[in-house]
C-alpha cells in the first residue's frame, strides 16, 4: 500500500469501507441478541481486518471491550469524526494497535499516525512495535494479545464464588 498516507487516501474504497462498517455492526447487534453483552464483546483484526475492527468500533453505538488491531491503520481518517456517534460511545473503549518495524505491507508510519491521530483525539490507545516484524505476527504479540483480552475481558467469578455474575 506504500507509506504515504496521501496516496492511501486517494484510494480507499469509501462505500466498500461503509458496507463493511455495516456489516460488523449487524455481527455485534446479533452478538448483543444472542444474550453477549457489548461490554464483553472485542473487535480485532489483522491488516484489512484490524484497519476495519478500528473504523467499526469506533463508530459503533454500543460500548464495547476492546479494539485489537494488528498490521493496521485508521480507515476515512480525515473523515472519521464525521462518522463517530454523539454521544462517543468507544471513547474510552481500550485499542490495542500491534505493528511490525519491518511491514512493507502496510508501513509501519501507517500504524504509528493512527496510534498519534488516536491519541491526540482523545481515545484510549496502546500501541507496541515489533522488531524486525514484516507483516506477520509473532508468539510476542499474539502474548501481548492474550494479555490485552485478560485485562478487557476479565474472567467472571467462579459458581460459589462470591463475586459471581453467573
Amino acid at each position: 500500500m506504500g507509506g504515504d498516507p496521501d496516496s492511501l487516501r486517494k484510494s480507499e474504497d469509501r462505500e466498500g469501507i461503509l458496507r463493511s462498517q455495516k456489516h460488523v455492526h449487524e455481527l455485534i447487534q446479533k452478538e448483543i441478541d444472542a444474550g453477549i453483552p457489548a461490554d464483553r464483546i472485542v473487535l480485532g483484526g489483522f491488516s484489512q481486518g484490524g484497519a476495519v475492527g478500528i473504523f467499526a468500533g469506533l463508530t459503533a453505538k454500543v460500548k464495547l471491550a476492546g479494539i485489537v488491531a494488528l498490521s493496521a491503520y485508521l480507515l476515512l481518517s480525515q473523515q472519521f469524526a464525521s462518522f463517530v456517534p454523539k454521544p462517543e460511545f468507544n471513547k474510552d473503549t481500550p485499542i490495542f494497535i500491534g505493528h511490525g518495524d519491518s511491514d512493507e505491507v502496510v508501513h509501519t508510519q501507517l500504524g504509528q499516525l493512527t496510534n498519534s491521530m488516536l491519541k491526540t483525539q482523545g481515545y484510549n490507545v496502546t500501541m507496541k512495535v515489533y522488531e524486525d516484524l514484516a507483516h506477520s505476527a509473532t508468539p510476542e504479540e499474539l502474548d501481548d494479545v492474550e494479555a490485552f483480552l485478560n485485562k478487557v475481558l476479565p474472567a467472571k467469578g467462579k459458581k460459589g464464588d462470591e463475586k459471581s455474575e453467573l
